[in-house]
Protein backbone atom coordinates (compact mmCIF):
# COMPACT_ATOMS: atom_id res chain seq x y z
CA UNK A 1 0.00 0.00 0.00
CA UNK A 2 1.44 3.51 -0.79
CA UNK A 3 0.36 6.79 1.05
CA UNK A 4 0.16 9.24 -2.44
CA UNK A 5 -0.51 13.47 -1.71
CA UNK A 6 -0.62 15.00 -4.81
CA UNK A 7 -2.35 18.44 -5.93
CA UNK A 8 -1.41 21.92 -7.01
CA UNK A 9 -1.30 25.46 -5.42
CA UNK A 10 -0.36 29.13 -6.07
CA UNK A 11 3.64 28.38 -6.70
CA UNK A 12 2.86 26.02 -9.12
CA UNK A 13 -0.30 27.00 -11.04
CA UNK A 14 -1.79 30.21 -12.53
CA UNK A 15 -4.95 31.19 -10.68
CA UNK A 16 -7.26 30.47 -13.74
CA UNK A 17 -6.32 26.57 -13.26
CA UNK A 18 -6.60 26.29 -9.65
CA UNK A 19 -10.07 27.92 -10.07
CA UNK A 20 -10.87 25.10 -12.75
CA UNK A 21 -9.47 22.50 -10.05
CA UNK A 22 -11.06 23.69 -6.96
CA UNK A 23 -13.88 21.49 -5.26
CA UNK A 24 -16.94 23.91 -3.66
CA UNK A 25 -18.04 22.32 -0.24
CA UNK A 26 -21.39 20.40 -1.70
CA UNK A 27 -18.94 18.79 -4.43
CA UNK A 28 -16.43 17.56 -2.81
CA UNK A 29 -18.68 14.79 -0.75
CA UNK A 30 -19.87 13.11 -4.33
CA UNK A 31 -16.14 14.05 -5.09
CA UNK A 32 -15.27 11.65 -2.39
CA UNK A 33 -17.46 9.04 -3.56
CA UNK A 34 -16.23 9.10 -7.35
CA UNK A 35 -12.53 9.15 -6.08
CA UNK A 36 -12.94 5.89 -3.26
CA UNK A 37 -14.70 4.14 -6.25
CA UNK A 38 -11.58 4.34 -7.95
CA UNK A 39 -9.91 0.76 -8.68
CA UNK A 40 -6.27 0.28 -6.13
CA UNK A 41 -8.06 3.47 -4.25
CA UNK A 42 -8.55 2.59 -0.60
CA UNK A 43 -8.87 5.78 1.49
CA UNK A 44 -9.27 9.33 0.30
CA UNK A 45 -9.42 13.34 1.33
CA UNK A 46 -9.86 16.57 -0.39
CA UNK A 47 -8.18 19.82 0.31
CA UNK A 48 -9.53 22.70 -1.04
CA UNK A 49 -8.74 25.97 -0.63
CA UNK A 50 -8.37 29.77 -2.54
CA UNK A 51 -4.65 28.58 -2.98
CA UNK A 52 -4.42 25.27 -3.66
CA UNK A 53 -6.25 21.51 -4.43
CA UNK A 54 -4.42 18.46 -2.73
CA UNK A 55 -5.73 14.73 -2.71
CA UNK A 56 -4.33 12.43 -0.06
CA UNK A 57 -5.07 8.65 -0.46
CA UNK A 58 -3.67 5.55 0.43
CA UNK A 59 -3.85 3.24 -2.68
CA UNK A 60 -2.66 -0.38 -3.69
CA UNK A 61 0.77 -1.60 -5.52
CA UNK A 62 0.12 -0.08 -9.17
CA UNK A 63 -2.37 2.30 -8.55
CA UNK A 64 -0.11 5.17 -7.51
CA UNK A 65 -1.51 6.96 -10.88
CA UNK A 66 -5.20 6.42 -10.30
CA UNK A 67 -5.80 9.63 -8.06
CA UNK A 68 -4.22 12.44 -10.64
CA UNK A 69 -5.93 10.21 -13.62
CA UNK A 70 -9.56 10.76 -11.79
CA UNK A 71 -8.70 14.39 -11.04
CA UNK A 72 -8.60 14.87 -14.74
CA UNK A 73 -11.30 13.22 -15.73
CA UNK A 74 -13.39 14.23 -13.20
CA UNK A 75 -12.72 18.19 -14.14
CA UNK A 76 -12.91 16.99 -18.29
CA UNK A 77 -9.33 18.27 -18.56
CA UNK A 78 -6.08 16.74 -20.32
CA UNK A 79 -3.34 15.12 -19.15
CA UNK A 80 -0.88 17.55 -20.52
CA UNK A 81 -3.24 20.75 -19.36
CA UNK A 82 -3.14 19.76 -15.60
CA UNK A 83 -0.18 17.23 -15.23
CA UNK A 84 2.79 20.22 -15.62
CA UNK A 85 1.42 21.86 -12.61
CA UNK A 86 0.59 18.96 -10.10
CA UNK A 87 3.25 17.86 -7.62
CA UNK A 88 3.25 14.43 -6.30
CA UNK A 89 4.65 12.99 -3.05
CA UNK A 90 4.46 9.55 -1.71
CA UNK A 91 4.69 8.19 1.78
CA UNK A 92 7.15 9.46 3.53
CA UNK A 93 7.52 12.84 1.45
CA UNK A 94 3.32 12.87 1.94
CA UNK A 95 3.41 12.97 5.50
CA UNK A 96 5.83 15.90 5.44
CA UNK A 97 4.09 17.58 3.17
CA UNK A 98 0.74 17.54 4.52
CA UNK A 99 2.41 18.17 8.38
CA UNK A 100 3.90 21.48 6.36
CA UNK A 101 0.49 22.36 4.90
CA UNK A 102 -1.10 22.27 8.05
CA UNK A 103 1.88 24.39 9.95
CA UNK A 104 1.59 27.19 7.51
CA UNK A 105 5.38 26.28 5.90
CA UNK A 106 3.54 25.76 2.35
CA UNK A 107 1.29 28.82 2.78
CA UNK A 108 1.99 32.10 0.50
CA UNK A 109 1.77 33.95 3.92
CA UNK A 110 4.89 31.72 5.86
CA UNK A 111 3.17 30.55 9.54
CA UNK A 112 -0.68 31.93 8.77
CA UNK A 113 -3.18 30.21 10.96
CA UNK A 114 -6.47 29.64 8.42
CA UNK A 115 -4.72 26.71 6.97
CA UNK A 116 -5.33 24.79 9.62
CA UNK A 117 -8.82 25.17 9.83
CA UNK A 118 -9.20 24.39 6.45
CA UNK A 119 -7.09 21.29 6.92
CA UNK A 120 -9.48 20.12 10.00
CA UNK A 121 -12.73 20.75 7.21
CA UNK A 122 -11.07 18.17 4.93
CA UNK A 123 -10.75 15.97 7.82
CA UNK A 124 -14.24 16.09 8.75
CA UNK A 125 -15.50 16.20 5.26
CA UNK A 126 -13.83 12.78 4.45
CA UNK A 127 -15.08 10.93 7.29
CA UNK A 128 -18.52 11.89 6.63
CA UNK A 129 -17.94 10.72 3.33
CA UNK A 130 -16.59 7.22 4.89
CA UNK A 131 -13.18 7.56 3.08
CA UNK A 132 -11.02 7.62 5.91
CA UNK A 133 -9.68 4.14 7.38
CA UNK A 134 -6.74 3.56 9.92
CA UNK A 135 -3.85 5.38 8.20
CA UNK A 136 -5.57 8.66 6.68
CA UNK A 137 -7.65 8.79 10.27
CA UNK A 138 -4.32 8.44 11.58
CA UNK A 139 -2.34 10.98 9.85
CA UNK A 140 -4.38 13.42 10.17
CA UNK A 141 -4.67 13.00 14.19
CA UNK A 142 -0.56 13.19 13.76
CA UNK A 143 -1.25 16.36 11.37
CA UNK A 144 -3.30 18.18 13.80
CA UNK A 145 -1.14 17.04 17.09
CA UNK A 146 1.89 18.58 14.77
CA UNK A 147 0.51 21.80 14.25
CA UNK A 148 -0.40 22.20 17.60
CA UNK A 149 2.68 21.59 19.13
CA UNK A 150 4.19 23.73 16.33
CA UNK A 151 1.99 27.02 17.47
CA UNK A 152 2.68 26.10 21.03
CA UNK A 153 6.56 25.46 21.27
CA UNK A 154 7.69 28.15 18.14
CA UNK A 155 6.48 31.95 17.28
CA UNK A 156 5.69 31.38 13.63
CA UNK A 157 2.47 32.75 14.07
CA UNK A 158 3.12 35.25 16.93
CA UNK A 159 4.04 38.28 14.36
CA UNK A 160 1.59 39.78 11.63
CA UNK A 161 3.20 39.33 7.99
CA UNK A 162 0.40 41.05 6.10
CA UNK A 163 0.13 44.38 5.26
CA UNK A 164 -3.58 44.73 6.68
CA UNK A 165 -3.01 42.93 9.58
CA UNK A 166 0.15 44.79 10.64
CA UNK A 167 -2.04 48.03 10.42
CA UNK A 168 -4.63 46.02 12.67
CA UNK A 169 -2.24 45.48 15.19
CA UNK A 170 -0.54 48.63 15.51
CA UNK A 171 -4.18 50.02 16.09
CA UNK A 172 -3.86 47.69 18.58
CA UNK A 173 -1.47 48.83 20.30
CA UNK A 174 -2.80 52.12 20.47
CA UNK A 175 -6.32 51.34 21.51
CA UNK A 176 -6.05 48.65 23.62
CA UNK A 177 -9.73 47.64 23.51
CA UNK A 178 -10.50 48.02 19.49
CA UNK A 179 -14.64 47.52 20.87
CA UNK A 180 -14.43 51.09 21.82
CA UNK A 181 -12.77 52.43 18.81
CA UNK A 182 -14.65 54.02 15.61
CA UNK A 183 -12.56 53.13 12.18
CA UNK A 184 -12.76 54.95 9.33
CA UNK A 185 -11.41 52.61 6.18
CA UNK A 186 -10.59 54.62 2.80
CA UNK A 187 -11.01 52.71 -0.11
CA UNK A 188 -12.63 49.39 -1.26
CA UNK A 189 -9.81 47.12 -2.56
CA UNK A 190 -8.27 43.52 -1.26
CA UNK A 191 -6.31 45.19 1.43
CA UNK A 192 -9.28 47.58 2.90
CA UNK A 193 -11.59 44.26 2.74
CA UNK A 194 -8.68 42.91 4.70
CA UNK A 195 -8.40 45.36 7.14
CA UNK A 196 -11.91 44.81 7.81
CA UNK A 197 -12.29 41.65 8.79
CA UNK A 198 -9.54 41.63 11.01
CA UNK A 199 -10.70 44.61 12.81
CA UNK A 200 -14.87 43.05 12.54
CA UNK A 201 -12.74 39.57 14.09
CA UNK A 202 -11.71 42.37 16.87
CA UNK A 203 -14.87 43.52 17.52
CA UNK A 204 -14.47 47.07 16.10
CA UNK A 205 -17.04 49.23 17.78
CA UNK A 206 -17.91 51.07 14.56
CA UNK A 207 -16.77 50.43 11.23
CA UNK A 208 -17.19 53.12 8.59
CA UNK A 209 -15.82 52.63 4.52
CA UNK A 210 -15.41 55.65 2.30
CA UNK A 211 -14.41 55.18 -1.33
CA UNK A 212 -15.00 57.63 -4.59
CA UNK A 213 -17.51 54.71 -5.69
CA UNK A 214 -20.23 54.83 -3.29
CA UNK A 215 -21.61 51.46 -4.32
CA UNK A 216 -18.55 49.65 -3.63
CA UNK A 217 -18.31 51.15 0.22
CA UNK A 218 -21.38 49.93 0.70
CA UNK A 219 -21.11 46.32 -0.43
CA UNK A 220 -17.83 46.15 1.91
CA UNK A 221 -19.70 47.99 4.57
CA UNK A 222 -22.89 45.75 4.34
CA UNK A 223 -20.29 42.69 4.57
CA UNK A 224 -19.28 43.54 7.83
CA UNK A 225 -21.41 45.60 9.45
CA UNK A 226 -20.19 49.03 8.83
CA UNK A 227 -21.29 52.41 7.21
CA UNK A 228 -20.64 53.43 3.84
CA UNK A 229 -19.90 57.25 3.07
CA UNK A 230 -18.59 58.63 -0.47
CA UNK A 231 -14.97 59.91 -0.34
CA UNK A 232 -16.78 63.46 -0.90
CA UNK A 233 -18.52 63.47 2.49
CA UNK A 234 -14.70 62.48 4.26
CA UNK A 235 -14.91 65.75 5.88
CA UNK A 236 -18.53 65.30 7.91
CA UNK A 237 -17.22 62.09 9.43
CA UNK A 238 -13.52 62.55 9.43
CA UNK A 239 -13.46 63.69 13.12
CA UNK A 240 -15.10 60.85 14.26
CA UNK A 241 -12.87 57.94 13.75
CA UNK A 242 -10.47 57.17 16.01
CA UNK A 243 -8.06 55.12 13.29
CA UNK A 244 -7.94 55.93 9.72
CA UNK A 245 -5.87 52.86 7.04
CA UNK A 246 -6.32 54.22 3.66
CA UNK A 247 -5.68 52.24 0.90
CA UNK A 248 -7.10 53.53 -2.85
CA UNK A 249 -5.58 53.66 -6.22
CA UNK A 250 -5.43 57.43 -6.41
CA UNK A 251 -2.40 59.28 -8.02
CA UNK A 252 -2.73 61.96 -5.69
CA UNK A 253 -3.08 62.04 -1.85
CA UNK A 254 -7.21 62.02 -0.34
CA UNK A 255 -6.52 62.85 2.66
CA UNK A 256 -4.64 66.87 3.00
CA UNK A 257 -3.71 68.25 6.15
CA UNK A 258 -6.13 70.98 6.43
CA UNK A 259 -9.15 67.94 6.07
CA UNK A 260 -7.08 66.31 9.33
CA UNK A 261 -5.98 69.32 11.11
CA UNK A 262 -10.30 70.79 11.31
CA UNK A 263 -11.04 66.76 12.40
CA UNK A 264 -8.35 66.79 15.47
CA UNK A 265 -9.94 70.35 16.47
CA UNK A 266 -13.40 69.14 16.24
CA UNK A 267 -12.21 66.11 18.48
CA UNK A 268 -10.47 68.54 20.90
CA UNK A 269 -7.30 67.61 20.32
CA UNK A 270 -8.32 63.69 21.32
CA UNK A 271 -5.74 61.68 19.45
CA UNK A 272 -6.02 60.12 15.61
CA UNK A 273 -4.36 57.28 14.53
CA UNK A 274 -3.46 56.79 11.12
CA UNK A 275 -1.79 54.41 8.46
CA UNK A 276 -1.54 54.78 4.99
CA UNK A 277 -0.64 51.51 3.19
CA UNK A 278 -1.03 53.21 -0.39
CA UNK A 279 1.40 53.92 -3.08
CA UNK A 280 1.84 56.51 -4.16
CA UNK A 281 0.47 57.64 -0.64
CA UNK A 282 -3.43 58.59 0.13
CA UNK A 283 -2.39 60.80 3.33
CA UNK A 284 -0.85 64.05 2.66
CA UNK A 285 3.22 63.73 4.29
CA UNK A 286 2.77 67.02 6.51
CA UNK A 287 -0.27 65.19 8.29
CA UNK A 288 2.71 63.32 10.48
CA UNK A 289 3.63 67.20 11.66
CA UNK A 290 0.01 67.62 13.01
CA UNK A 291 -0.40 67.56 16.90
CA UNK A 292 -1.89 65.03 18.43
CA UNK A 293 -2.34 63.09 15.24
CA UNK A 294 0.38 59.44 15.15
CA UNK A 295 0.51 58.93 11.18
CA UNK A 296 2.58 55.47 9.71
CA UNK A 297 2.99 55.06 6.46
CA UNK A 298 3.89 51.71 4.20
CA UNK A 299 7.52 52.28 4.53
CA UNK A 300 6.68 51.98 8.52
CA UNK A 301 4.99 48.69 8.43
CA UNK A 302 7.11 47.69 5.86
CA UNK A 303 9.70 47.40 8.61
CA UNK A 304 7.74 45.61 11.35
CA UNK A 305 7.16 42.82 8.48
CA UNK A 306 10.71 42.38 7.58
CA UNK A 307 11.34 42.09 11.60
CA UNK A 308 8.23 39.89 11.72
CA UNK A 309 8.91 37.69 8.67
CA UNK A 310 12.84 37.29 10.22
CA UNK A 311 11.01 35.85 13.39
CA UNK A 312 8.59 33.34 11.31
CA UNK A 313 11.58 32.09 9.06
CA UNK A 314 13.75 31.04 12.11
CA UNK A 315 10.78 29.34 13.43
CA UNK A 316 9.79 27.91 10.31
CA UNK A 317 13.33 26.11 10.99
CA UNK A 318 12.28 25.04 14.07
CA UNK A 319 9.12 23.77 12.91
CA UNK A 320 10.89 21.75 10.45
CA UNK A 321 13.16 20.16 12.78
CA UNK A 322 9.89 19.32 15.14
CA UNK A 323 7.94 18.17 11.51
CA UNK A 324 11.17 15.60 10.47
CA UNK A 325 10.78 13.32 13.94
CA UNK A 326 6.73 13.52 13.47
CA UNK A 327 7.82 11.99 9.86
CA UNK A 328 9.70 9.60 11.51
CA UNK A 329 7.49 8.18 14.19
CA UNK A 330 4.59 8.42 11.72
CA UNK A 331 6.87 6.10 9.03
CA UNK A 332 7.51 3.82 12.22
CA UNK A 333 3.51 3.09 12.63
CA UNK A 334 2.94 3.16 8.87
CA UNK A 335 5.89 0.19 7.77
CA UNK A 336 4.20 -1.98 10.59
CA UNK A 337 0.60 -1.39 9.67
CA UNK A 338 1.71 -2.49 6.07
CA UNK A 339 3.87 -5.05 6.84
CA UNK A 340 2.06 -8.41 7.57
CA UNK A 341 1.79 -9.22 11.15
CA UNK A 342 3.21 -12.88 11.73
CA UNK A 343 1.42 -12.26 15.59
CA UNK A 344 -1.61 -12.02 13.94
CA UNK A 345 -1.25 -14.56 11.62
CA UNK A 346 -0.18 -17.01 13.91
CA UNK A 347 -3.75 -16.47 15.63
CA UNK A 348 -5.90 -16.67 13.01
CA UNK A 349 -4.16 -20.09 12.23
CA UNK A 350 -4.49 -21.33 15.37
CA UNK A 351 -7.75 -20.61 15.96
CA UNK A 352 -8.51 -21.60 12.17
CA UNK A 353 -7.29 -25.22 13.71
CA UNK A 354 -8.90 -24.69 16.83
CA UNK A 355 -12.52 -24.87 15.38
CA UNK A 356 -11.96 -27.31 13.00
CA UNK A 357 -10.88 -29.84 15.63
CA UNK A 358 -13.70 -28.67 17.89
CA UNK A 359 -16.13 -29.17 14.70
CA UNK A 360 -14.49 -32.78 14.32
CA UNK A 361 -14.70 -33.52 18.01
CA UNK A 362 -18.32 -32.73 18.10
CA UNK A 363 -19.34 -34.47 15.54
CA UNK A 364 -17.66 -37.29 17.33
CA UNK A 365 -20.19 -36.89 20.03
CA UNK A 366 -22.66 -36.59 17.60
CA UNK A 367 -21.99 -40.41 16.70
CA UNK A 368 -21.99 -41.94 20.15
CA UNK A 369 -18.60 -41.40 21.18
CA UNK A 370 -17.83 -40.91 24.79
CA UNK A 371 -17.25 -37.37 26.34
CA UNK A 372 -13.62 -38.73 26.77
CA UNK A 373 -12.72 -40.06 23.61
CA UNK A 374 -13.86 -36.28 22.01
CA UNK A 375 -11.80 -34.42 24.47
CA UNK A 376 -8.74 -36.44 23.84
CA UNK A 377 -9.15 -36.28 20.44
CA UNK A 378 -9.63 -32.66 20.74
CA UNK A 379 -6.15 -32.36 22.46
CA UNK A 380 -4.16 -34.61 20.29
CA UNK A 381 -5.25 -33.06 17.53
CA UNK A 382 -4.47 -29.65 18.28
CA UNK A 383 -1.38 -30.56 19.71
CA UNK A 384 0.02 -31.93 16.36
CA UNK A 385 -1.91 -29.39 14.29
CA UNK A 386 -0.31 -26.57 16.57
CA UNK A 387 3.15 -28.39 16.76
CA UNK A 388 3.35 -29.69 13.29
CA UNK A 389 4.98 -26.99 11.29
CA UNK A 390 7.40 -25.91 14.26
CA UNK A 391 8.55 -29.20 14.80
CA UNK A 392 8.98 -29.61 11.26
CA UNK A 393 11.32 -26.53 10.77
CA UNK A 394 13.27 -27.20 14.15
CA UNK A 395 14.04 -30.54 12.72
CA UNK A 396 15.63 -29.42 9.45
CA UNK A 397 17.13 -26.50 11.14
CA UNK A 398 18.95 -29.21 13.61
CA UNK A 399 20.00 -31.47 10.36
CA UNK A 400 21.75 -28.29 8.54
CA UNK A 401 23.07 -27.24 11.45
CA UNK A 402 21.52 -23.77 11.84
CA UNK A 403 22.09 -22.71 15.94
CA UNK A 404 21.05 -19.54 15.20
CA UNK A 405 17.06 -20.79 14.25
CA UNK A 406 17.31 -23.20 17.40
CA UNK A 407 18.29 -21.11 19.78
CA UNK A 408 15.81 -18.06 18.79
CA UNK A 409 13.23 -21.43 19.00
CA UNK A 410 14.27 -21.49 22.61
CA UNK A 411 13.62 -18.37 23.34
CA UNK A 412 10.25 -17.97 21.64
CA UNK A 413 8.82 -21.13 23.06
CA UNK A 414 10.99 -20.63 26.06
CA UNK A 415 11.81 -23.98 25.87
CA UNK A 416 14.07 -24.18 29.01
CA UNK A 417 11.82 -22.36 31.82
CA UNK A 418 9.38 -25.03 30.74
CA UNK A 419 11.24 -28.18 30.96
CA UNK A 420 11.90 -27.14 34.56
CA UNK A 421 8.33 -26.53 35.32
CA UNK A 422 7.77 -29.90 34.76
CA UNK A 423 10.96 -31.19 36.65
CA UNK A 424 9.62 -29.32 39.84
Amino acid sequence: MALIALGLNHQTAPVALRERIAFPADATLPALAELIAEPGVSEAAILSTCNRTELYCTVAPGAEDAPAQWLNRHHMLTHARVDEFLYHHADADAVRHLFRVATGLESMVLGEPQILGQVKDAYAMARDAQTLKSPLERLFQNTFAVAKRVRSDTRIGANPVSVAFTAVRLAERVFADLSQACVLLIGAGETIELAARHLTEANVRRLIVANRTLDNAQTLATRFGGYAIALADLDKHLAEADIVIASTASREPVLLREQVEAAIARRKRKPMFLVDIAVPRDIEASVAEVEDVYLYTIDDLRGIIDDNLRSRREAARQAEAMIELSVEHFMGWWRAFDTRNPVADLRRGAEHDRDEALAKAHALLARGKSPEEALAFLANTLTNKLLHAPSANLRAAALRGDEELLRAAERLFDVGAQANERER
